[in-house]
């Protein structure tokens, strides 16, 4: 199984520690402004939280692993599920620099702030034309579009003769983009996960790649990956984060909680119980995310029919740690009672945004379907995936 070199990400934990007391001034705004504010999102540059894939001879400094990397945004989502999920997806999205001209990526991620925003909820119209494409489209969730310094959309290649070819990622400067305020939602309220829009935007044909099969520029082993399972890997981490932080906070106010009916909570054996199930459940996911990732790194040079088997079970490990994630979470702020309910509770932060992170695609249930028709002989019934 893949180890997580601690000493290499020992930097990023501690950043996301000292960067406690600074969201714990600020959360209030998360849900208000539905954004996170920009002295917390300048913080969380600093500290190199949005450059965790990029290629080391951009960076300077190895692009971490894929257990690495969800380690992470594990310790970042327990903080608080939107910084995790800005984490996760900032720090993700610098892969594409893989995927682009070492110039391009140079150019692009010289500024520590830089924070691409990606969405492939919705494929936009792409017109060839002399040195690139002209792009149109309308994509949503464009988890922290409030901050981004380009978009990314995917658009579906049109000919002359109205022929479309598989859809290409097109890259877009955010003074190109039209942001609609359309994040209005119980949980993950921070992200600002708004519909973006560009209309007649000029591509270059360097600013642009291959969606499903994108030919790296970089030597990496994190940048052959099939682009359908890093990007749902990248973002499950966050549903364990939520489910940690709760465990954490579920267990300080246990031991601080004063006696029911003339019982300390923490002498109550149901309390005990629920912990200790959480601690396992947290962590049969976590090993089985990590057994998945392992499995299709090692299936990378094989036979496409191993390959397509270790995606599927990737992805079913997205969908199982998602649930046992909202188990968890569930199961404690039961246990907590009416005290979950309150805002100032941050276990009713956990329930909201855990509830918000497990609906992505990235961690739908229909996974299993895809693994069970597999392991029946069967075609996957499906092919995004």
């Amino acid at each position: 199984m893949l180890a997580v070199t601690i000493s290499r990400i020992t930097g990023y934990l501690d950043a996301i520690e000292r960067l406690a007391p600074l969201v714990a001034e600020h959360r209030a705004a998360f849900d208000r402004d539905r954004r996170l504010p920009d002295v917390v999102f300048r913080a969380l540059a600093e500290a190199g939280l949005f450059r965790l894939w990029l290629p080391a001879a951009v960076s300077g400094v190895p692009e971490l692993s894929p257990v690495e990397f969800m380690s992470v945004v594990e310790a970042a989502s327990a903080l608080d599920g939107s910084i995790g999920w800005i984490v996760a997806n900032g720090g993700g999205m610098s892969r594409v620099a893989g995927y682009l001209p070492e110039p391009v990526a140079r150019e692009w991620f010289a500024d520590p702030k830089t924070f691409i925003v990606s969405a492939t909820g919705a494929i936009g119209s792409a017109q060839p034309v002399p040195g690139g494409y002209r792009v149109s489209g309308r994509w949503p969730f464009g988890s922290g579009s409030s901050h981004a310094t380009r978009f990314m959309g995917l658009a579906a290649v049109t000919d002359g003769n109205g022929a479309v070819s598989a859809p290409i990622c097109c890259y877009f400067p955010a003074d190109q983009v039209t942001v609609h305020d359309t994040w209005h939602v119980s949980g993950l309220r921070g992200t600002a996960s708004n519909d973006f829009e560009a209309h007649n935007v000029f591509v270059p044909a360097d600013h642009a790649h291959a969606f499903l099969a994108p030919r790296a520029t970089q030597p990496g082993i994190i940048y052959r990956l099939p682009g359908l399972s890093i990007f749902p890997w990248s973002i499950t981490g966050t549903s364990l984060g939520i489910a940690s932080g709760a465990l954490a906070a579920f267990t300080e106010q246990t031991k601080q909680g004063k006696a029911r009916f003339g019982v300390r909570l923490q002498d109550r054996e149901l309390v005990a119980s629920a912990i200790g199930r959480a601690e396992a459940m947290i962590g049969a996911a976590r090993a089985f995310l990590a057994r998945g990732m392992t499995d299709l790194l090692a299936a990378l040079d094989d036979d496409a029919d191993r390959q397509m088997r270790a995606r599927a079970r990737l992805r079913i490990a997205c969908a199982y740690a998602a649930e046992s994630s909202a188990s968890v979470v569930q199961m404690l702020t039961t246990e907590a009672g009416a005290s979950a309910i309150f805002e100032s509770n941050s276990l009713e932060r956990a329930g909201r945004d855990i509830n918000a992170a497990v609906k992505h695609i990235a961690m739908n249930p229909q996974s299993y379907v895809i693994a069970g028709r597999l392991a029946l002989g069967l075609d996957p019934g499906a092919m995004r995936f």
